[in-house]
């Protein structure tokens, strides 16, 4: 089984382009499954034995959302097994997939942004901060962005999504002028330490900034307005604010890359609640 698994994840990367992130959440998931049911013969799964494996996951109190991933796993990864002629059934055919309450994205206001914006930030630190926020990556499209990746005369910046789709994204003035800002201080750190990188974002000590670093930069920056945030807040902040100013929905989509416009229908619902508790709170 564990052979198969490997092939699938093989698949996966060279033929559908996944990142790695989303490949090593697939390994882990599956080798759990394997581990969980103590099988080595994928032919021998049977129905009965998935529902077992999902029953444990409740019974282990696993939260909503991991449950369901892990259920996506398992049924992507038989229907592969099935549709390649490796196994003769798919057992998670009918494996209906659980459903979680929706929780609203946390989001952060305008002046909040622009508060953290005021904070005295390095040319590097600004431009993280834009391009999330203005631009709505995702902290993998800003870690891997190339300096060819930003056309500052076109105003605008190209990335690769979930699947290595691209998207081209504007950015706005203020966008532009920081990273034309830090374009000459990145030129300094890639001579002083004789880099040949040509991603974007470097930093001082010469590393290429990585996830975790912006992970980190950002929740210290949400603790200057008081708040728990990460990278995606900004992202959930960008598509929020351009709701709430009257963007159409499926500009918005496009923006974030989202496949399916349904995902993007969320942030109607966060701007109308945000709308609701601005009424009461004038009208309390």
């Amino acid at each position: 089984m564990y052979q198969t698994i490997s092939e699938y994840l093989e698949y996966l990367e060279l033929e559908k382009g996944l990142s790695q992130n989303t490949i090593d959440a697939y390994r882990r998931d599956l080798e759990n499954f394997g581990q969980s049911i103590n099988c080595d013969d994928i032919n021998s799964v049977d129905r009965i034995s998935i529902n077992t494996y999902v029953r444990t996951l409740r019974e282990n109190k696993l939260a909503p959302s991991s449950i369901i991933r892990k259920v996506a796993s398992l049924r992507g990864f038989f229907k592969w097994a099935n549709s390649t002629g490796i196994i003769d059934k798919n057992p998670a055919s009918t494996l209906e997939q659980p459903k979680v309450p929706q929780r609203l994205p946390k989001v952060v206001s305008i002046k909040e942004i622009e508060e953290m914006l005021h904070n005295n930030l390095t040319p590097l630190q600004e431009v993280i901060m834009e391009l999330l926020y203005s631009c709505g990556l995702r902290v993998s499209e800003l870690v891997n962005l190339k300096v060819s990746d930003i056309d500052l005369q076109s105003k605008y910046v190209r990335c690769f999504g979930k699947g290595s789709k691209e998207r081209i994204i504007p950015i706005g003035e203020t966008a532009k002028n920081v990273v034309k800002k830090y374009l000459p201080v990145r030129d300094l750190l890639i001579k002083k330490y004789n880099l040949t990188t040509k991603l974007l974002l470097i930093l001082e000590n010469g590393r290429i900034i990585n996830r975790q670093d912006v992970y980190n930069f950002i929740h210290s920056q949400g603790k200057l307005i008081h708040k728990n945030i990460s990278p995606h807040t900004l992202r959930h902040s960008f598509a929020t604010h351009l709701i709430e100013n009257g963007a159409d929905l499926r500009i918005v989509q496009e923006l974030l890359g989202h496949s399916d416009v349904s995902t993007t229908q969320l942030y109607t619902h966060i701007s109308k609640k945000r709308l609701k508790e601005v009424y009461f709170a004038i009208n309390s």
